[in-house]
């Protein structure tokens, strides 16, 4: 099972490759995408079952990825909304509502996740 830090990589979908954002303490996963008018690509929250939507300016797709990183779920989420966690999930995406679409992610799709490591 993988295990990455906070901080940023690239969401590969087939051959789509997004910006992502890794959530991966509990600080960094609280905030989320709280306080946000949108995204720019994805956000990585792991671990993770399940998330919620309140107080968040924008509808969210969300996706609930198992250990290896394969597509259990993808559903819509209006803001205001507690989603209920997901049996065997243990990361989950979050993309602006109709992102997630466009690249091609669906139930038994696998991901990829690679994190850009600061070398500095």
């Amino acid at each position: 099972m993988a295990h990455w830090d906070d901080g940023h990589g690239t969401l590969t979908v087939g051959a789509v490759a997004v910006p992502l954002e890794i959530a991966a303490s509990y600080r960094a996963r609280t905030r989320g995408l709280l306080g946000r008018d949108g995204i720019a690509g994805a956000m990585l929250l792991t671990p993770a079952a399940s998330v919620h939507t309140f107080r968040m300016r924008f509808a969210i797709d969300v996706a609930y990825l198992d250990r290896n990183l394969r597509v259990l779920a993808v559903v819509t989420m209006a803001p205001g909304r507690l989603g209920l966690p997901r049996p065997r999930s243990r990361h989950v995406l979050e993309a602006a509502a109709g992102a997630m679409a466009g690249w091609g992610l669906r139930p038994g799709t696998t991901v990829r996740v690679d994190s850009l490591v600061d070398r500095s």
